[in-house]
Parts: structure tokens; sequence; C-alpha cells
């Protein structure tokens, strides 16, 4: 399994306590740390109105984690285009590719909700599910319904903030479609004039399409021959249909032959099962500021998660991401991964990991890098 690159989804978590510029300078030391480890990439996720996310700008941070390091890829995981233009995304990664040229991933997610077309229900998979397992025993758990985060609030708000007044954002497929004309230096307005974008024309960028499931993303990855990211850690659920939606859909391209799918897990390694459990005691609480639309608190330690006094509505809330956290020794959680590889088809995996404390962060990459190597 040695072959198989492991790569790392950072979202700058804020721990309680901490503050955002030692998250941030959290962030640039792991990266450095998970370069030596052997990790394969090094990718940001973009959060915004979060108390305990730090991630509201990939380039930015990207930027400033490119000059810190010198080999491993970096990248977003995602980049939201819902609120944002082609131009002003490879603008942005073209200023950084031109500084350090084949590094970058751009990685693009949409957001403002599911799009029409896009179906409410599971899409049968040609892999079997059966109590809530493949064949192999990877779970597969209950279809969690985000429905009610769409009317919150301060989702609403968030995207009040992040748009210009009475701005709509431009369809996902024909964005991407912009997206990569520019890159290629091949874009024409409906008019016929060009536009090229100096830097980032021409740049060395890998563009990723990361999805949840297969609608629209996997789609818009498939026919235009991307590289496809499913978020097992997000939507455990409809791991399967994504990547398979992504295949059915592929279209051989310039850069890419046969279909690429990385896939996602949240993980926490120690050096035994008792101590990673430990470590990982905050986050059911964490994944439930997410899902009641308080946004990501600040990461409790094991004792304020302790005092939270859980509901059975809580429980249920989060279950299906607790349920298919990767936590225990270093082989545990490799066997796991290497079970959701099996499962999925995957070309190469990315984790998450999340602790109170930086130390126990640094180690849990460190211990899994040394298992997976020896594989």
């Amino acid at each position: 399994m040695s072959g198989i690159p492991l790569g790392v989804l950072d979202l700058v978590p804020i721990p309680s306590g901490s503050t955002a510029a030692e998250a941030l300078r959290n962030t640039i030391d792991l990266a450095q740390r998970t370069e030596r480890f052997g990790y394969a990439r090094y990718w940001f996720a973009e959060h915004h109105l979060n108390p305990g996310v730090a991630g509201t700008s990939p380039a930015v941070v990207l930027a400033l984690t490119a000059s810190a390091t010198s080999t491993i890829r970096i990248g977003s995981g995602a980049v939201q285009l819902g609120h944002r233009t082609a131009l002003s995304a490879v603008e942005e990664f073209g200023l950084i590719d031109a500084l350090h040229p084949g590094r970058l991933d751009l990685g693009l997610g949409r957001s403002g909700g599911r799009p029409p077309g896009q179906p409410a229900q599971p899409v049968p998979t040609a892999t079997p599910v059966t109590d809530g397992r493949t064949p192999n025993g990877l779970r597969i758990p209950a279809r969690f319904s985000p429905e009610h985060l769409l009317g919150s609030p301060r989702v609403a708000l968030q995207q009040q903030l992040l748009r210009q007044p009475n701005a709509q954002a431009q369809d996902y497929g024909e964005q991407v479609d912009d997206l990569l004309a520019l890159l290629r230096g091949g874009y024409r307005s409906a008019d016929g004039i060009e536009a090229h974008v100096v830097p980032g024309e021409g740049a060395e960028v890998q563009v990723w399409i990361l999805g949840s499931s297969g609608g629209e993303s996997a789609d818009v990855a498939g026919r235009n021959g991307l590289r496809f990211a499913a978020n097992y850690h997000v939507s455990p659920a409809t791991v399967l249909e994504a990547a398979e939606g992504y295949r059915a859909a592929f279209q051989p391209s310039d850069d890419l032959h046969k279909p690429y799918v990385s896939v996602s897990a949240d993980v926490v390694v120690a050096e035994d099962d008792g101590t990673a459990r430990e470590l990982a005691t905050g986050y059911g609480l964490w994944v439930r500021s997410i899902r009641t639309a308080e946004g990501a608190i600040a990461f409790p330690t094991p004792e304020q998660a302790r005092a939270h006094a859980w509901t059975d509505a809580d429980r249920t809330l989060v279950a299906d991401r607790v349920d298919t956290q990767f936590v225990g020794s270093p082989q545990r959680v490799a066997d796991q991964l290497e079970q959701l590889q099996e499962a999925t088809g995957a070309d190469e995996l990315i984790i998450t990991t999340i602790t109170h404390d930086h130390a126990d962060r640094v180690r849990s990459y460190q211990l899994l890098a040394e298992e997976w190597h020896r594989r």
C-alpha cells in the first residue's frame, strides 16, 4: 500500500484557548513536518464565519506555506466558486505559481446549496451496501440531510457577506469551463473577445474538482477529464456514488487519460487505541457545532467535550461522522485506510486530523506516515 500516495487536508483549526495567529503558525509548522514525513500533498479548505477555523483564504495560506516548504504539492481543498469568478481564481493561483511553479493543486468546489437537478435521494451504486457495510466491511452510514443548514440565518448571512448585492453565482459547469480556458489561453467571450491572464495563463496548476455525491461536481470533473476528490470525511454515505458517478462521466483529456480519484478520511493516530480515542474526544462536539449551524467552534479539550450534556438528537446529528472517523493505533488506522481505498478504488488518499494540542496532531501524522511507508 505504500504505493498509494497519502496527502493532508488542513482546515487551519483553532484549538480552544488559542488564537488565529497561533493556528496559522501551527499549520505552517505541520506542513513543513508532513513534507519531511513523506506526504504527497498539503491542501487547505475554505471556510467562513467559523469561530474555530482560520482557513478563510486558501490562496493566502498557500502563499505562506509555499515559501516555508520546497517539495510537497500544495493546494486548495477547495476554493468555493459560488462567490468567486473564474478570473479571480486563475489570477490568485497564477501569482503563486509564478514563484513556485509546478507545485500547485487548484481544487474547486461549489457553494450555495444543491443546484437544480441534483438528486436528493441516494444514487444506486455498483458496490452493494448491506446493513451499512460494503463487501469488504467499510462503513457506509445513513445519508445525512443538510436541508436545515440551508435555511440557517448564519448561512444566509455568510452568503450575503461573501457576494456583492444582488449578485448571482455563475453556473458551476460554465465557470469551470471558463477557468480552464483562461488557464490554457483559449478564452473567448460570447462576443469573440480574447482574455489573457498574466500571470496565470499556462501556469503549471493541477486542477481538481471536489464533490460529495454523484451529482454535478462528479459530472463536471468527468466530462472535463479532471482529477476528482470524493469526501468520505464530510459525507461518508455518498462516497461510493461520488466516485462511481465521476468514473461513469469521465472523458479523457489532454491532461488525464483515465479517471483519477482521491478519497478523504478523518483520522486520529496515537501509540495505542486508548490514547487515540482520548485525543479524538472533542470531535463529536466540534461536528455538532457545524451541523447546528453554529459554525465550527474552537476545538475543545477532552475535558470540555466530556462536560457537554449530550441528547439523543445530538448523537443522531453527528453519528455518521463520528462512526466513520478512523481512530486508533497506526496499525488500526492504516488498516482502515486500506479498506477505504479498496472499497472506493481510490488512486490516492487524503487525511485530515484535528486534536486540541498541536504536538498530538504532529505525532498523529508522523505515526501514520511511518506505518504507511512500512506497508
